[in-house]
């Protein structure tokens, strides 16, 4: 069955490896994925520890569904001290990476120590070997993963890995899988290189028994009809996340110029539209892919069209590619952001931090805090296409004072730079902002800035806000499966009631990533999509563990606890610039300045937001401080961690 799935201990610097079982008691606590990753992370890792040393805890992870009859559970997790905040490092990816690790017979790996020499880790039906891996160190993720097939000689074999950025210890490196699944934030992909691991391979051909197996695929049919009849699904199906582009910014809310607008005017060339007829040019009409158990194929094909880079083959760009390599650094060309995409997908970058840590520099060069001797005489001007790739190359391979300085990410980037710098950095807990600009939408700034791994659009975002939706479907979606009688409103400028929708988004995202499931097939970005009444079933049918909706919500609200425990545990306070619940100046003191009349001239109300704080931190049994209270650990049975269960 899924639950005989096991946990295991690896040290590198030793090269011992242990497996265990993870007992039912903590699956009914944790479930699996993300949750059951927060719980190991805070029991197997020290207060203060190193983020680049060996006693961090780098955990892997599939969710509890992964591998099971039950659509889009393809999610693989990642978690550790972030090396760009100091804090709770995570990321999450699709892709055939966490299902072939799942049959190759485990759900979790806890990856401690430092091997004296490039390695990376094969598991293959219950067994784990170390294997050298200096004949592949330097190689993007994709020559990696091909490499690693050719030795093993199976072309069926899946690996996460690390590009150059990671092997140069840039502090947001991403760990990559397939040649776009990009778990990317916090810097996990960094994490592996500091251990001088360089791929996770997985091949696994063992059974995975379903519990009631009838039952499991007549109910995924329902889910699958319920998920692709969903109008927002039937987008991404045709055009992929960039048609969120279209909409957001056409309303005015991207930033660009950094954050001196909230709109990229004449980027009629970088519109979902034109990436479409780009695709669709280069890999014909059928260009749409998915990931494992994914009906919904929101993932395009493309290839560079012209340029230096003509002819190279890429995935993408999503959504957050148009942003950091188009509206942020207020370059408007579709080769551009292509090009853009494929060099930190080989590279093994954060797409979201690359670009917005680049915008950042050309608004410190626009000022003069950064000068022409600090880029090497690159003219690191607003709407250079040249000099905002040339960066990415810099800052893979730590080229410079420039690349060197902003590989180390916003917060040691600004200390290093001077001159009012950080003032200008977009940042919550030293992680940067998405392309996004909240200022006319307050729950979604009290997302970002309460989000437990940084600035984070899919930690507990309310986007369903922007929808309008009339406060009867309000209260039907977030009164269930707990009772809540307060206020809500339908209009995303206003403040009432949003701390309770961004609590109920937080607790049903991290219920999301404990199953494994992909937020495009849950209550995201579709109001109809499947949520807290629907998972209880495909977990018994699958699993065989009696769930009711209101106990998934408690593993949940337990599991976001475990994450403020780290977080407080490694700095966290409420009203700190670079490790607090709390947002740039700039949303509070710059009114937008383009976009719909509900746009222009927003900010965020000061007293209002730290009302939102207070309520927020209430649901969340936190005091005024943002510490969780006594009483709240001792009801999510939470009061003797760190307990050591695993």
């Amino acid at each position: 069955m899924a639950l005989d799935r096991k946990i295991a201990y690896i040290n590198l610097t030793t090269g011992e490896i242990k497996t265990s079982s993870i007992p039912l008691e903590v699956r009914k606590k944790f479930i699996g994925g993300r949750g059951l990753d927060a719980y190991l992370l805070f029991n197997h890792t020290k207060k203060g520890c190193d983020p680049l040393g060996p006693d961090n805890a780098l955990i892997i992870s599939g969710g509890l569904l992964t591998a099971t009859c039950a659509s889009a559970t393809a999610r693989s997790h990642f978690m550790a001290k972030s090396p760009l905040t100091g804090l709770l490092g995570s990321a999450n990816m699709g892709g055939f990476f966490a299902p072939e690790l799942a049959w190759a017979g485990f759900h979790h790996l806890v990856i401690k120590g430092k091997a004296k020499k490039p390695v990376y880790l094969y598991i293959n039906n219950g067994e784990i070997e170390i294997r050298d891996a200096e004949n592949i160190w330097g190689k993007t993720t994709t020559e990696t993963q091909w490499a690693i097939r050719d030795e093993l000689n199976d072309q069926e074999v899946k690996s996460c890995v690390i590009g150059p950025a990671g092997e140069n210890l840039v502090r947001f490196a991403n760990i990559m899988t397939g040649i776009k699944n990009a778990a990317g934030r916090t810097g996990m992909g960094c994490v592996m290189g500091s251990k001088n691991l360089k791929a996770v391979a997985a091949r696994g051909t063992m059974d995975i028994n379903i519990a009631h197996p009838v039952e499991a695929f007549e109910y995924n049919k329902r889910f699958i009809d319920q998920i692709t009849s969903a109008k927002v699904n039937q987008t991404q199906g045709t055009l992929g996340t960039p048609f969120i582009w279209g909409a957001t910014n056409s309303w005015g809310g991207v930033r660009t110029r950094n954050f001196q607008y909230n709109q990229c005017e004449y980027a009629d060339d970088i519109e979902p539209e034109r990436i479409d007829e780009i695709c669709e040019e280069t890999m014909g009409p059928y260009h749409m892919s998915g990931c494992f158990a994914c009906q919904v194929h929101c993932r395009a094909q493309y290839k560079i069209p012209s340029g230096p880079f003509a002819g190279k083959y890429d995935e993408g760009p999503e959504y957050t590619s148009q942003g950091a390599f188009g509206g942020e650094p207020d370059c408007k060309s579709a080769e551009t952001v292509l090009v853009g995409n494929h060099l930190v997908d080989q590279f093994g970058m954060d797409n979201l931090e690359t670009g917005s840590i680049i915008s950042w520099a050309m608004e410190l060069f626009e000022l003069g805090i950064l000068t022409r001797k600090d880029t090497d005489g690159l003219d690191l001007s607003f709407g250079n296409d040249e000099a905002l790739l040339e960066m990415v190359e810099r800052i893979c391979y730590r080229k410079g004072f420039l690349g060197d300085t902003l590989a180390d990410g916003g917060i040691q980037a600004s200390e290093k730079i001077g001159k009012k710098s950080f003032d200008y950095l977009i940042q919550v807990k030293g992680m940067n902002n998405l392309h996004s600009d909240e200022r006319a939408t307050p729950a979604l700034a009290l997302n970002i800035a309460t989000a437990s791994r940084g600035s984070d659009h899919l930690r507990s975002r309310p986007a369903i806000d922007l929808y309008h939706l009339p406060e009867k479907v309000l209260r039907k979606i977030y009164s269930n499966p707990i009772p809540y009688d307060g206020p809500l409103s339908s209009e995303h400028t206003e403040y009432i009631g949003k701390s309770w929708q961004v609590f109920w988004q937080e607790n049903c995202y991290m219920a999301v990533d404990c199953l494994g499931i992909c937020k495009y097939h849950t209550m995201f970005l579709g109001a109809t999509l499947p949520n807290f009444e629907d998972w209880p079933k495909v977990i018994y049918y699958n699993t065989g563990i009696e769930m009711t909706p209101e106990e998934i919500w408690d593993v949940a609200v337990r599991c976001n606890t475990i994450e403020r425990l780290f977080n407080i545990r490694e700095g966290l306070t409420r009203n700190d610039l670079k490790k607090g619940d709390t947002l740039n100046h700039r949303y509070f003191d710059e009114p937008c300045r383009r976009g719909a009349p509900d746009v222009i001239g927003k900010t965020i109300d000061r007293e209002k937001f730290e009302i939102m704080i207070d309520e927020f931190y209430k649901y969340k049994g936190l005091d005024k401080n943002g510490v969780p209270k006594p009483e709240t650990l001792k009801k999510q049975g939470l009061k003797n961690e760190p307990s050591h269960m695993v």
